[in-house]
């Protein structure tokens, strides 16, 4: 079975796989968005913390049911003794998958409108660079088309020689970029001050209920819990594999990635402000949502004359490839479901699932304002919190003890007497779905 549906070659493959999986925008994007709005370095203390609390305990459930059933969020409940009742949760995350997808392609197209910007401009080309990052239908629609292609392309190449291929040469990529970005942003003027409000934290606003709120669901949402994608990769993981450590890395890759786009983007908003860009509102508030990068980051790219222009190309080339590894990890939750459970040939799989997930991100564009943020907020408010419960519920109460103790043992002999063992059946029985919950009501009411 392993043989006919792939499985990861080596594990740095799948910790690069699996990491770019959870660093999409939601990392590079959201976070910065989400620290310059709550505190800055408060937040990033406890979003740290809360991300060993809540994401690493709920990431290894899913690369635990994943290993265990060798299957995808769907087939796994059928596999696991018990688990029949729960497959209607495999289908609310395939659905949740499809939906977060099917926006998550508009988002990465306008990551590629502004690259070709960029391009367009170096040709003299204003009118087609103006109409590039305009957001039009007509834009929208070229973009998203280009995007889903490029998703497309890399799953249909299977799980060694497509997603591991290209996430083990595009995370160097997006780390060595993000690293030069911000290498430069710290020799401008503002940038001193950004550093001050993202690493020195006021303690007073530690327990502020919204910034710790925000860090829980943050914490949750970056790491691509509750949709499936990582109990899919968790099924291609050899059996030799040490899950509680791969896991512990895949987390600290996520948060390092995370905390080095806070370390670019937010000195580099004070460096816009130094260059006379507005950074606060009427209201003396930070503009800080999540069009935080698109409002104050090509201003500041103008700003720079003719160097500003290579810079602008090389940080939304990085927000593509961030977007690109984390698509894919979402295209492959019904790729599996087809592959595993309809027998189907994965290539088949590829084009008929994301062509039609590409039908309803058309169908989002051609109705944007009603829709668009409708399904946002069904997918991340209110189903990725159910599936993501639901599979520690699962886990915590549900699996039976010694097939999870056995599947841990298969890469680590002694994980009976690890410390890991004795704290992270307690977290996914009882802390996770708690955090869950807090986060579910406080996100619905």
């Amino acid at each position: 079975m392993a043989g006919s549906r792939g499985e990861f070659s080596s594990r740095l493959g799948f910790i690069l796989t699996a990491a770019g999986s959870a660093i999409g925008l939601g990392n590079v994007w959201g976070f910065p968005g989400q620290t310059a709005a709550n505190g800055g370095a408060a937040f990033v203390l406890v979003y740290l913390i809360l991300s060993f609390v809540i994401a690493y305990p709920a990431l290894m459930a899913e690369f635990t049911i994943g290993r265990y059933s060798r299957s995808n969020i769907v087939g796994a409940f059928t596999k696991i003794e018990g688990g029949k009742k729960f497959s209607i949760v495999g289908y609310l995350g395939l659905f949740c998958g499809v939906l977060i997808l099917s926006f998550y392609s508009i988002v990465g197209g306008w990551m590629i409108s502004y690259v070709f910007e960029v391009i367009f401009k170096l040709f003299g080309m204003q009118e087609a660079a103006t109409w590039a990052i305009s957001k039009a239908p007509s834009a929208n629609v070229v973009f998203t088309v280009i995007f889903s292609l490029l998703t497309i392309g890399i799953v249909l190449g299977g799980v060694k020689n497509g997603i591991e291929k290209w996430a083990t040469r595009l995370m160097p990529v997006l780390i060595g970029m993000l690293v030069l970005l911000i290498i430069y942003v710290m020799t401008l003027d503002g940038a001193s001050k950004g550093l001050s409000v993202y690493l020195v934290p006021d303690f007073s606003k530690i327990f502020d209920k919204q910034l710790i709120i925000s860090a829980l669901g943050q914490s949750f949402f970056s790491m691509s819990l509750g949709v499936g994608s990582m109990l899919v990769y968790g099924s291609y993981i050899r059996k030799q594999e040490n899950l509680a450590s791969t896991g512990a890395l895949v987390t600290l890759a996520d948060l390092i990635i995370a905390f080095l786009a806070g370390l670019l983007i937010i000195p580099a908003m004070y460096v816009a402000e130094a260059n006379g860009v507005q950074i606060y509102d009427a209201a003396g508030k930070l503009i800080a949502d999540s069009n935080i990068a698109f409002q104050v980051l090509p201003p500041l790219f103008e700003t720079l004359g003719a160097f500003g222009t290579t810079v602008a190309f090389i940080f939304f080339l990085l927000m593509t490839i961030a977007a690109v590894t984390s698509s894919i990890s979402l295209l492959e939750i019904p790729v599996a479901h087809m592959v595993d459970d309809k027998n189907m040939e994965r290539k088949k799989a590829s084009w008929i699932s994301g062509i039609a997930i590409l039908c309803v991100s058309l169908l989002i564009i051609s109705n944007f304002g009603a829709l668009f943020g409708l399904v946002i907020t069904i997918a991340t408010q209110y189903l990725e919190p159910i599936v993501g419960l639901s599979l520690c519920i699962f886990i915590g109460w549900v699996m039976n003890r010694n097939s999870i103790l056995n599947e841990l043992k298969e890469g680590y002999p002694e994980v009976e007497n690890s410390l890991f063992y004795k704290i992270w059946p307690i977290f996914v029985r009882f802390v996770c779905p708690a955090l869950i919950i807090i986060i579910f009501i406080n996100t619905t009411f």
